[in-house]
Order: structure tokens, then C-alpha cells, then sequence
């Protein structure tokens, strides 16, 4: 039985980390102290479970999963942490006893970015869910000193700082320096053969970096079960030349330890150069590597040999990032424990599964053969092997037709493709929608699904439900209670859909309108105090965050905001309902398209806002360095949902399901996990429009011509003529016109925004006529409501345990 802790007991226990690890008294103490007071407060009572959970796992012997991600994005951990533990009240109560405001507390803490997007925050899903659910789990990743970086926007324009999240929320990690492993970069390979006609190889030259792992222990909610997120450090075996910096040669005598340290600088370097890629290289190799170490010592000591490995392990690789673990698992049984190929290629095709989240060419990894050989010689001679019989297979399978052959292969035109990769030696391979994965049979790896059909399954995402909606809406969550059977729902999202049964209770539909208003009006107060901006909560709250890239189309929203503007303009009594776009979204440093949008949005927003015409009518704002804890502040106030990628392009999405969960519709196409939400809620509870993926493709292939919309579309002309001009700054925009037009080097409007621009402005038509009908509109956001607990991240990982890892998941 877990034990329960009074404010009392965590107000003592604070004061004690106040005095022991910082010196201060609670007078002294500043909200940093605190802080940092608090989450060691924490980590002592998830410490003392994660030794009970390893005691129990070690004596049960049972096969243990390990979710290898480059990305987790964590966000913040003290008000989550202490949710799960089930003290978050006590805590709450302790800090004010001791002076300080809980909700001032909770903003002292950084997010912990290591991550850019869904890929990032679906892990961190994954891991609490896991935890909760009682499966014996660990993720590992790299420890990012800087994250990704912190978006400034100056004259519109995006600028990067660096995230230095580490200086206070480091308090969270706790360095196992007696588990460090060592990684191996360069140098040369040599064969060494016993005259009994044994191999085994030698390394000459080369560097190693030390990988020094920081746990960060996860809390599972109503159990006392406690995994760990493992982020390995880099270091250098030799931090210091002590002859060079004798000599004064301080610069050199450092060098060593900056290359090594280099590797856990910042996540994803541009790599539109070789130091970029070579360094993307090497942080995958590194995080693989030491991961595969780690595990393989701690399984060797448990059992003696690595010959029933696959029975013990399964590793999920999260996209492709980590698919160097396939070899580099490969590398340790064939050099380290002397087993021949098809015995090491056995235990490696039964332990590693992958999970593709993109069908995006750019996104599929593929690595020049020149830098794997010069950084991974080892590795590279076993991705020859591997390649060379995966190519005899195919030749023979596709009789000699070397189309087929050259689209499989792993190793082809001075390439590695990593994809290839994972679908030749992963045991299953899962997409992230029911789309997705249907897309992925039926088109990206076809000639793989002929062959092993078995091999391929669906797992859509899912959230965290208790951290997306219970404990960041607390007044929804509430409702819920009282109307959907108390807190059931937290471990059995399923309940969700008691709700239903108020959709035509008057009084259950107020509440929950009184209740987004709330958060409008707490948002709104939020925004006023970051930056001045006073939103119009009157108005709809149409929202769409997320990463920044041309398939998730924020420039079609731009686009139809510029057709309103230019209809207000033109027409004062235009009969139009009040609408407050907020936008938030990051741009990779080196996709300069996509930082134009950022450009041309704030360009609009800077016209709009300061036009009379638009007075509490139209407005716009950009939410500067959009991230978890801004989006946990965001989602429960927001009503409509813009998840507008064009058809067959976006994956799953995890972001349309947050909103869902806390009643806002989505005005959206049949993409991603879209698709499934459609099932869910019916065509009368979503506002869909575009094409559909099958149509995408169809209108490609026979020649889509963006330019025809373009001239036969007075309102689609004049909004591009608009943007190609700009707005009241000055700034033109026919770079951006020209890729829709022209294509500028590439097809005319890859993403179909003209083709879909007339249906979308009529869906958006009819998202306000229908928000001016507030018993409908409420109605309808209970639906979603109801019907969203299916996306809870609880059911993604049940199935994933149950279809592909072959784990009991705990009965809740």
C-alpha cells in the first residue's frame, strides 16, 4: 500500500532539502530553491519505488520493453510528477504554508525540449502510460544540454536562442556514473583469424566517447510501479591534455572533450552540410550503442548469455533515428560473444520492432556510404552483410526484376536507407493511424507486405489523458466526475463516453460552455501578461499549433485569413462570426520556407490587429516559442481545431486528439488519425473538408495545375495577389506565391493548397454559422468529449503490448 503523505510531512521534507542540499532556510530561499526543493522531494519517494519495481521485475524474470526515441518531450515534471503520485494537493498546500504561490512555482520550472513535435511528446506519452500500466519499461535518449532552441520572434521573424533547460531542471536527473559505457568512432577494422578457423576482429586507431547515463524516474498514476527515461551524456575519456595546456595551447589541450561533448550540444544539427551530418551520424550511433551496452551487460549478468535475449527484450525504435541498434546489436553478439551470423540475426529479427511516423521522403533516412564507413567502419562491413543477403533474397523473390530489387534495397547508389533497413530486419512494423498504416501496405512498403504480411500492423496514437485533460482542466475534469462516474476515467478512458447521456441536458451543456469561457478568459489573461496582446474572448478561439512545415498547411489558413480581411475591407456589414486565430509554431533553422510563413503570418497579424475594420471582429496572434507547458495552458481554451494537413500526408497527429479531449471541433481533412476521430464523432460532429488521400493522388497523376485555380477563383486570386505583394510592413511574399504557382524548382503547390482552398473557406463558413447556435455548438463539443477516450495513450499501449511486444499490461 502506497503511503500517504501530509502537508505536514512535505512541508518538513522541503525544509530539509532546503537546508541540506542548498543552505537556505525557507526565508533565504528563492522560487528556484523551491523548486528544486520540491522535485527532490519527489525524486526521493519515485527513487524508493523505482528500487522496489527493479526488485520486482529482477525476481520475476519478465521480458522488458525498451522504447529507444531520439525526441521525448517531457515538458515540465513537478505539477505532473505530483499528480501521479497522488500528492499534488498536499504539495500545493505545503508550498503555500511556506510562503511561496503553487502556480508561480510550477511556471519557475523550464520545459525539459527534448523534442521538436509529436514524434518527441508521443514518447513521453508512451512512457506514463507505460508506467501506469505496470510494464517493465525504460526510453532512452540523448540528455540535450540546450533542447531544441527558444523561439524569439523580432520584426516577425523567428530567431533561435539557445534552451539551456538543464540549469535549473537538472535537479530531475540522477547520473549513474558506475553504468557509464564507452563508444567507438573511426579508426580502422582487422580481421584476426585462429588457426581453427575462428574470426574475430581488432579496432586500430579511431576515437571512443564516454556515454555517462542521467535517469529520469517516471511516475505512473494509481500504481506504485516507476520506470525510467535513461538520457546518456557525452564525455571525453580524456577531458584534458595536460601537456598542451602546460604549453599554453588552451584551445588545443580542450579540443578533445568539445568534440566528444559536441554529440549532446543540441538536438538535431542542421545537416545540410558534412559537420551536419556527420554529427547527426554520430549522436544516433552514440545513443544506440550505449544503449544496446547497457542492456546486454545487465542481461549477461542476470542470465550468463545473450542467447535468450530476445525472449527477455524487445526494442521499439521510434521512427528511424535509432535504426544503427539493428547492427550495432548485430556487432556485439557476432565480436563480443562469438555466435555466428544466423544465430545473432535470429535474436536480433525476433527483439527489434519499429514504428514509422512518416511517409515523407525527405523524413525516410538515408546516410551517404562514405560517412558510415569513415565513422562506423565495424558497423559498416555488417550493413554489407546484411544488405548483400537481403539483396540475394530479393533477386530471388522478385526473380531478377532489379525495379523491385533497387526500391528494397538497404545499401544502393552510395546510400544507406535506414527505413529499408528496419522493414528487412524488424519483427513487426506498425504505423500511427489506420490511414497511415493502410498507406504504408498499400504503397510505401508494398513489395515488403506482399512478402511478410504478418510483419505489419496499426497502433494509433494516443495521449496522456490524465496530464491533456484531467490535470490541465480541472473545471472539465470535474464535470466529467460528477457526470461520467467519479475518477474512473483516469485509468478506464472508456468511461469517457458516459457522458453522452447529458448531450440534451441543458443545465450539463451551460456548465461546460461556462466552463470554456473560463479558460478563454485564464488564456487570455496569460497572453495580456507574456506580451501586451489583449484577445477578443468573444470571438471563436481558432487554433492550430504545431511544428512548421508546408504539409500541415498553415499557410492555406493564412490564406483564407487574408480572404476574410479583404472581405471586411470591401464590405463593412460582411456577415462573418467573430474569430481570434492563434497560431504557434517552430521552424527547423535551416527550412527557409518555412520560417518565411512565420514571416508572412506575423505580417498579417501586425495588419489586421491595427486595422479599425477588424475591431472585435478578426484577429490574429502568434504565440512565441510554442511548447509544451504554453499548449497545456492553450488546449482547454480552444474551440476550433485546425489539423488541415493535406490528405495522405500527416501520419497520425496527436495534437487534434488534445483538443477533442477538451471540447474543441475540428475543422480538418480525412488525414491521420482524423480519419478515425471522423468514426468516432460522425460527419455531424467535425467541420471536414478537401480532398480525400485517394484523391490526392488521383488529381497528381494526371497533372494537377495549381496555376487553373489560381485564374478561376477571383477570391483565390485576389488573397495570392495579396500575399505576393504583402501587408502594411512592406514585406512581399512571391517567393511563396511562386512555389504555389510555378513550383519554383519543384512541383507547383506540392500540397494541393489551391485545390482544397474553396472547400475549406465553405467549411469555415459553416464552423460559423454553427458557433452561432451555442446549443448545437455545445452539443457537439460534448460529443467529442464522449467519444475521445479511445485516443487516450492507455489503449495505444495495451495494444502495443498485446500485438507486438508479447508483455502483460496490468488490468485496470
Amino acid at each position: 500500500m502506497a503511503k500517504k503523505y501530509t502537508k505536514k510531512e512535505l512541508e518538513q521534507q522541503i525544509i530539509g532539502k532546503l537546508r541540506r542540499n542548498f543552505g537556505r532556510e525557507v526565508e533565504e530561499a528563492t522560487p528556484v530553491h523551491m523548486f528544486r526543493a520540491c522535485a527532490l522531494v519527489l525524486r526521493d519517494i519515485m527513487s524508493a519505488r523505482e528500487l522496489e519495481t527493479e526488485s520486482r521485475i529482477r525476481d520475476s524474470h519478465a521480458r522488458q520493453v525498451h522504447y529507444l526515441s531520439l525526441e521525448f518531450l517531457m515538458g515540465r515534471s513537478l505539477e505532473k510528477n505530483a499528480y501521479n503520485l497522488g500528492v499534488l494537493p498536499q504539495l500545493k498546500e505545503a508550498v503555500e504554508g511556506l510562503g511561496f504561490s503553487a502556480p508561480d512555482l510550477f511556471e519557475v520550472e523550464p520545459d525539459a525540449g527534448l523534442g521538436n513535435g509529436g514524434l518527441g511528446r508521443l514518447a513521453a506519452c508512451y512512457l506514463e502510460s507505460m508506467t501506469t500500466l505496470e510494464i517493465p519499461a525504460t526510453g532512452y535518449s540523448i540528455c540535450y544540454e540546450l533542447g531544441l532552441f527558444k523561439q524569439k520572434i523580432v520584426d516577425g521573424q523567428q530567431v533561435e536562442l539557445p534552451d539551456n533547460w538543464l540549469d535549473v531542471a537538472d535537479c530531475w536527473l540522477i547520473p549513474k556514473v558506475d553504468e557509464t559505457e564507452r563508444v567507438h568512432f573511426g579508426g580502422e577494422v582487422r580481421d584476426i583469424w585462429g588457426e581453427d578457423g575462428s574470426h574475430r576482429v581488432a579496432y586500430v586507431g579511431g576515437s571512443d566517447v564516454l556515454a555517462v547515463p542521467k535517469d529520469m524516474e517516471i511516475a505512473g498514476y494509481g500504481t506504485e510501479h516507476v520506470n525510467v527515461l535513461r538520457l546518456w551524456d557525452a564525455k571525453s575519456p580524456t577531458p584534458l591534455d595536460m601537456s598542451l595546456f602546460s604549453r599554453g595551447e588552451y584551445l588545443k589541450a580542450v579540443e578533445q572533450q568539445a568534440m566528444a561533448e559536441s554529440i549532446a550540444k543540441i538536438l538535431y544539427p542542421e545537416d545540410n552540410h558534412y559537420e551536419g551530418k556527420s554529427l547527426r551520424l554520430k549522436q544516433q550511433y552514440f545513443f544506440v550503442s550505449a544503449t544496446v551496452q547497457c542492456i546486454c551487460r545487465q542481461h549477461k549478468a542476470e542470465y550468463g548469455t545473450l542467447r535468450n535475449f530476445h525472449q527477455k527484450h524487445v526494442i521499439q525504435i521510434n521512427d528511424t533515428h535509432p535504426t544503427l541498434v539493428i547492427p550495432e546489436l548485430m556487432r556485439i553478439l557476432l565480436d563480443e560473444e562469438g555466435y555466428g551470423w544466423d544465430e545473432a540475426w535470429h535474436i536480433v529479427t525476433h527483439t527489434v520492432a519499429y514504428t514509422n511516423h512518416t511517409i515523407m521522403v525527405e523524413a525516410l533516412e538515408r546516410w551517404p556510404q562514405q560517412l558510415i564507413e569513415t565513422l562506423l567502419p565495424r558497423v559498416w562491413q555488417i550493413l554489407v552483410e546484411i544488405s548483400n543477403r537481403y539483396q540475394a533474397h530479393l533477386n530471388e523473390y522478385f526473380h531478377g526484376d532489379q525495379s523491385k530489387v533497387r526500391d528494397l534495397a538497404v545499401i544502393w547508389g552510395g546510400e544507406v536507407r535506414m527505413a529499408n533497413l528496419c522493414v528487412c530486419a524488424c519483427f513487426a512494423v506498425n504505423g500511427v493511424s489506420a490511414l497511415h498504416s493502410d498507406i504504408l501496405k498499400r504503397e510505401t512498403f508494398h513489395d515488403v507486405y506482399v512478402q511478410t504480411p504478418e510483419k505489419f500492423k496499426n497502433v494509433t496514437n494516443g495521449i496522456d489523458h490524465r496530464r491533456w485533460l484531467s490535470e490541465i482542466n480541472p473545471k472539465l475534469d470535474a464535470l466529467i466526475r460528477e457526470c461520467a462516474g467519479g475518477d474512473s476515467y483516469l485509468l478506464q478512458p472508456e468511461k469517457l463516453v458516459q457522458l453522452e447521456r447529458y448531450k440534451e441536458d441543458a443545465s450539463v451543456l451551460n456548465r461546460l460552455a461556462e466552463i470554456k469561457a473560463e479558460n478563454k478568459r485564464s488564456f487570455a489573461g496569460y497572453v495580456a501578461r507574456e506580451s501586451g496582446v489583449l484577445l477578443n474572448t468573444d470571438a471563436i478561439f481558432d487554433v492550430q499549433v504545431k511544428r512548421l512545415h508546408e504539409y500541415k498547411r498553415q499557410l492555406l489558413n493564412v490564406m483564407h485569413i487574408t480572404y476574410l480581411y479583404q472581405r471586411l475591407k470591401a464590405d463593412p456589414h460582411f456577415e462573418f462570426t467573430p474569430r481570434v486565430y492563434l497560431f504557434g509554431a517552430k521552424a527547423a533553422p535551416g527550412y527557409s520556407v518555412a520560417k518565411e510563413i512565420i514571416h508572412l503570418i506575423n505580417s498579417l497579424a501586425a495588419t489586421v490587429n491595427a486595422d479599425p475594420a477588424c475591431k472585435d471582429r478578426l484577429q490574429v496572434v502568434f504565440l512565441e516559442n510554442y511548447r509544451v507547458s504554453l499548449a497545456e495552458k492553450l488546449m482547454p481554451a480552444s474551440e476550433l481545431s485546425e489539423q488541415i494537413s493535406t490528405a495522405g500526408k500527416e501520419a497520425s497527429g496527436t495534437g487534434n486528439m488534445k483538443f477533442m479531449m477538451n471540447g474543441a471541433l475540428t475543422i480538418g481533412t480525412l488525414d491521420g488519425a482524423n480519419v478515425e476521430m471522423h468514426q468516432q464523432v460522425g460527419d455531424e460532429n467535425i467541420f471536414l473538408f478537401g480532398l480525400k488521400a485517394n484523391e490526392v493522388a488521383e488529381k497528381k497523376a494526371k497533372g494537377y495545375r495549381s496555376y487553373e485555380y489560381y485564374m478561376h477563383n477571383e477570391f483565390l486570386k485576389a488573397v495570392i495577389d495579396q500575399i505576393t505583394r504583402g501587408f502594411d510592413d512592406g514585406v512581399g511574399y512571391a517567393d511563396v506565391t511562386n512555389r504555389l504557382l510555378f513550383g519554383n524548382g519543384g512541383p507547383a503547390d506540392e500540397y494541393m493548397l489551391l485545390a482544397d482552398f474553396e472547400s475549406y473557406r465553405e467549411a469555415q463558413e459553416r464552423a460559423g454559422r454553427t458557433y452561432r447556435d451555442p446549443g448545437r455548438w455545445n452539443r457537439m463539443a460534448l460529443v467529442n468529449i464522449a467519444r475521445s477516450g479511445i485516443f487516450a495513450a492507455d489503449r495505444s499501449i495495451r495494444e502495443y503490448a498485446r500485438n507486438i511486444w508479447g508483455v502483460p499490461a496490468k488490468k485496470l
